[in-house]
């Protein structure tokens, strides 16, 4: 999808791409503690960095990221693809200056600290572990949609059609009826592993790992303050960070 640059920061990033991936999981249904809002009480806090310098739109980010988690996608007919699910997609960002080269950014669920989605959860389906993964139980969730519109990313959506496409038997298929969207690929995250995204991405423009660990790489990068988060103004304290922004 095409924008100018100007439309884009106006809209604040992630909302002007559309309805921007999607995801519940069915990882880790425990209801959230409330002390795991004190970002203080975990040596752990997962976040991401995504290099735009490096980003060259190949969007093998959005293939693999669909394959691990059994994302459903049905087609890109009309009728299709009112039922296909996001959780990471690739925007592309049009510049207003002759000559310019069109950006490229991976957007996907922001993991925020202060994360609207799960303030607006009736069920309390939408919760946030104390490493900062923000999740979905699948089970709680009654497809309410609050969730949806609460996102500031548009980084949700609902599973509308059975997907019948499962690509990765190791993660269930994601239920009909329910919310859904990124989720740092928690089942890799728990064994150890990087978000599938980041270790497949040929061009080497997404980092992961604990920013609370001032010796991790994402947070040497998120040191150095030249990154920005997406909209910024609305103060939920994303976990992905841009470069080139």
């Amino acid at each position: 999808m095409g924008m100018d640059r100007r439309t884009f920061l106006k809209l604040g990033g992630a909302f002007a791409v559309g309805s921007i991936l999607a995801p519940g999981t069915q990882y880790l249904v425990m209801a959230q503690d409330e002390n795991s809002k004190d970002k203080s009480k975990s040596k752990t806090r997962w976040a991401m960095a995504v290099d735009l310098d490096k980003c060259t739109g190949c969007k093998v980010c959005e293939n693999v990221c669909r394959e691990e988690n059994n994302v459903p996608f049905y087609g890109d007919s009309a009728d299709e693809k009112r039922y296909n699910a996001y959780w990471l997609r690739v925007a592309d960002i049009e510049s207003e200056l002759p000559g310019a080269e069109t950006r490229h950014m991976p957007i996907m669920c922001q993991h925020c600290d202060d994360a609207p989605c799960i303030e607006v959860c009736v069920t309390k389906a939408s919760f946030k572990r104390d490493d900062g993964i923000v999740l979905v139980d699948e089970h709680r969730c009654i497809g309410c949609r609050y969730c949806v519109y609460a996102c500031p990313y548009k980084a949700r959506s609902i599973i509308f059609k059975k997907n019948e496409n499962v690509t990765n038997p190791n993660v269930p298929a994601m239920m009909v009826g329910v919310a859904t969207k990124c989720s740092f690929c928690v089942q890799r995250i728990d064994q150890g592993k990087k978000p599938a995204c980041v270790e497949k991405c040929p061009h080497e423009a997404l980092t992961f790992g604990n920013m609370n660990d001032p010796n991790s790489e994402v947070a040497k990068i998120i040191a150095t303050g030249n990154v920005k988060v997406l909209r910024p103004e609305k103060r939920v304290g994303p976990g992905v960070f841009y470069k080139g922004l």
